[in-house]
């Protein structure tokens, strides 16, 4: 594990609740330094766990007085994602760690969600007390009383299925990756022509654990048998499900996904969830979330699963291998822009010879380079909320990440506005005026040259 490094873009300019963030980061850093000193970590962690939180809990008091005091709009939306984080995720890893007597891996797990959790809701749910931009992502979101019931209900059914007894870990989940995951998508039509989705994600673990052992698989690994098996597992588990919804007595499902990780991503982004609750089983992760309405879109969708049932998981299969494999041996990019269009033209000039990731915001490009470390960033400078210098200073201040390469997409190319690029010291910039086979050129270049300065 690294090291959190305090920057002014964590700042609101609100000395309570800035105080309070770097008083928190510095105790976390403190975590991090104890986790490696194995002679006295439990004792110590314990304490500092325990410090952690009691600092926590009374930074989110003060902090839920302040928007009281400024009859912040969002209060009770941002007041729910500190109830589920105190009040749940907390608890939920503090169990872990007793149960585990504080084991390395669970303290870099506990250290992984709090500082995760921590960075983005500064830079997110925090940041909007100030700028008065509404966070949309939660906006849909059924009462506590409904999430505690769903919470439940799949907790029992995981446990009549696979004898597991699993713990909700949040029932904010964010749509981050957590390992090598299987992405199923069930679209449900109503007679009244409502839509409803169900995006049921499992840890490939999970699936390997839990139904290759039902089936005595002895594979590693996933084949068409097991995911053929875990379809039809995933497809009683959400008819169960439907059973808590009386308005889906009648439903029929208009059509069976299996997704990759970006459609999921795209899919997850574009429509606030109803339900979005993440489990540990034991064996492994499993998250469900659920979004209903008139106009859902299904343009991102994966591959249909139809009557050549078989043939289709294979493919899926094949295509996961094969992009692994590639993918391992392309360079990587992350383009940050809050343009679909810019991406997608972005993802099909540079597809073929790089591994793309996107990113639309400051938040998810930060989870983008955490969870898989680009080659190389190309960061859209006029991004809205979250500006493009921001989030290179975001990459700059972390010890980790600091060498990445970042190259400024920009559609000014006045003499001022590059005046203002270049001082930020990017290793380059390109026009988004240029042609495209310009930018692929430049991009082309930029590697030919890194590589060959390197070898």
């Amino acid at each position: 594990m690294g090291k959190i490094v305090w920057s002014n873009r964590y700042d609101i300019g609100v000395d309570i609740i800035d105080r309070e963030h770097r008083k928190l980061f510095r105790i976390l850093n403190k975590l991090f330094e104890f986790g490696q000193q194995k002679e006295k970590s439990q004792w110590v962690c314990q304490e500092a766990v325990k410090y952690f939180k009691d600092h926590a809990l009374q930074h989110f008091q003060d902090e839920e007085n302040y928007m009281m005091s400024i009859d912040y709009a969002g209060f009770k939306l941002h007041k729910r994602i500190h109830d589920n984080f105190r009040e749940i995720t907390l608890p939920a890893l503090e169990k872990e760690l007793e149960l585990t007597s504080y084991a390395g891996n669970s303290i870099d797990h506990f250290l992984g969600v709090c500082a995760g959790w921590l960075i983005g809701h500064t830079l997110t749910e925090d940041q909007a007390i100030v700028s008065g931009e509404n966070v949309k992502q939660w906006e849909n979101l059924l009462p506590e009383e409904e999430q505690a019931l769903m919470g439940q209900a799949i907790i029992s059914q995981i446990y009549r299925m696979f004898r597991l007894d699993s713990r909700l870990i949040s029932n904010c989940y964010g749509g981050e990756k957590f390992g090598d995951g299987i992405y199923y998508r069930f679209i449900y039509v109503t007679k009244e022509k409502k839509r409803w989705e169900f995006l049921l994600i499992l840890e490939e673990q999970l699936i390997i654990n839990t139904i290759g052992g039902v089936v005595e698989m002895k594979s590693k690994s996933l084949n068409v048998m097991l995911m053929n098996v875990a379809r039809y597992t995933a497809r009683q588990f959400i008819e169960h499900i439907k059973g808590h919804f009386p308005s889906l007595e009648q439903a029929d499902v208009k059509e069976e996904q299996l997704l990759t990780y970006e459609q999921f991503q795209k899919v997850f982004e574009k429509h606030s969830p109803q339900f979005s609750l993440l489990f540990d089983t034991g064996k492994g992760y499993f998250a469900y979330c659920m979004t209903t309405g008139e106009l859902l879109s299904n343009e991102d969708g994966g591959l249909a699963i139809t009557e050549d049932a078989m043939a289709t998981v294979e493919k899926y299969l094949a295509q996961n291998k094969a992009q692994k494999e590639a993918m391992s041996s392309k360079r990587k990019i992350l383009v940050v822009d809050d343009s679909e269009f810019m991406l997608k033209t972005m993802q099909q000039l540079l597809g073929n010879d790089y591994e793309v990731l996107t990113a639309t915001s400051g938040l998810s490009a930060f989870r983008s380079i955490t969870l898989d470390r680009p080659d190389l960033v190309l960061l859209d400078y006029e991004m809205p909320v979250c500006k493009g210098s921001q989030i290179l200073e975001m990459i700059r201040s972390e010890k980790e990440f600091a060498d990445i390469p970042v190259i400024f997409l920009t559609s000014r190319v006045d003499r001022e506005s590059v005046k203002k690029v270049v001082e930020l010291k990017p290793q380059g910039y390109l026009s988004k005026s240029l042609s495209p086979e310009m930018v692929k050129k430049e991009v082309d270049q930029f590697f030919t040259k890194k590589f060959k300065v390197n070898a």
